[in-house]
């Protein structure tokens, strides 16, 4: 079945209809813009953070991917597949030395599958990531690990890109809406190998919705979300093409007083420092990085190096997902994301 839904997604993402534009003009209001986006072609809730433990470090992440499918929508039954769902979590331990993860998918059912438009409430069966009086709430049960976790905002949602339009290529037709909370206050707890543990931490959220494919020159990214330990917050990007060069670059940072900066593709570079490689795939990725923006350069070491994911049974993606530490401009903790280093995303 869940070879199926990526031959589905794979199927449909091509499929050339008349999509919910993405336009400068519009303005993010909340709480509606909190929740999901049915007419647009594809939408993610996105969570990674660092957790503290009487054991040591972990990195989590949790994502919700919720995709139209228009095949679908002339189809009366409740059953047909005209919005289909996937997840992904991963739990990172050094003490382990490799990235526990799971993933679902379903087509949307309600009251089992579902992503409600009235703000961030989405899950797959007993899987969800909600948010409720003011703070998200997620719940992962999968076979080697669980997470129960809490997260509640210290501070205003971070517009990304211009207002929250936020382009993806020299096309402005490749650009989705996005903003970001940053510096989560996170509290819960972490089943791991029979092994529960309370833990505390600091996480990212990022929320995007868009119609347009990847331009077709890039094959993959490379993004930062970083949670800067003076009360900062980093966002980079850049869309590499397939011979390795920028196709675009973006950033924004915002500083402890809550000041924000968008900063222009040029002001961006992502310099490898180290690479790693995927014993089971043979991908080399670059996991250790320099990143500068602007006049300011922060170094990314990862809490260990086997933090692939792969999805090709449900999103039809292999990319390395990792939580970092970063020193360098400021000191911090964040996540670093690497996709196309062995396929090109197809999305």
């Amino acid at each position: 079945m869940r070879r199926t839904f990526a031959a589905i997604l794979s199927s449909f993402l091509l499929t050339a209809l008349a999509y919910d534009p993405v336009t400068p003009e519009k303005v993010l209001e909340f709480p509606r813009d909190f929740g999901a986006h049915p007419g647009h072609r594809i939408e993610w809730w996105y969570v990674t953070g660092h957790l503290d433990s009487k054991e040591g470090p972990l990195g989590f992440q949790v994502t919700f991917f919720r995709v139209r499918n228009p095949d679908a929508e002339s189809n009366p039954s409740r059953f047909a597949p005209s919005q289909i769902l996937f997840a992904h979590a991963a739990l990172a331990d050094p003490a382990a030395g490799r990235l526990a993860h799971a993933q679902r998918s379903a087509r949307a059912l309600a009251g089992l599958v579902e992503a409600s438009t009235a703000d961030t409430d989405v899950r797959i069966d007993d899987w969800l990531l909600r948010r409720t009086e003011g703070a998200y709430r997620t719940h992962v049960a999968a076979e080697d690990f669980m997470l129960e976790l809490s997260m509640a905002p210290t501070q205003a949602a971070l517009l990304q890109g211009e207002h929250g339009f936020s382009r993806k290529g020299p096309g402005a037709a490749h650009a989705s809406y996005y903003y970001s909370e940053p510096q989560l206050r996170v509290s819960g707890r972490v089943s791991e190998r029979g092994r529960a543990r309370d833990v505390s931490g600091v996480a990212w959220l990022d929320h995007e919705w868009s119609s347009e494919l990847l331009a077709g020159e890039a094959s993959g990214w490379d993004w930062l979300g970083a949670n800067l330990d003076d009360g900062g917050a980093l966002m980079a990007f850049r869309m590499r093409g397939k011979d390795g060069a920028v196709v675009w670059a973006s950033a924004t940072s915002r500083d402890a007083s809550g000041v924000a900066t968008t900063h222009p593709a040029g002001a961006i570079t992502f310099t490898p420092r180290r690479t790693w490689k995927s014993p089971r795939t043979g991908i080399v990725y670059p996991v250790a990085m320099d990143v500068r923006v602007g006049e300011r350069t922060w170094r990314l070491e990862p809490l260990l190096d086997d933090q692939e994911l792969d999805a090709r049974t449900s999103t039809g993606t292999l990319y390395w997902e990792g939580a970092v530490r970063i020193s360098g401009a400021s000191a911090g903790r964040g996540y670093l994301e690497l996709t196309g280093y062995g396929e090109r995303v197809p999305f």
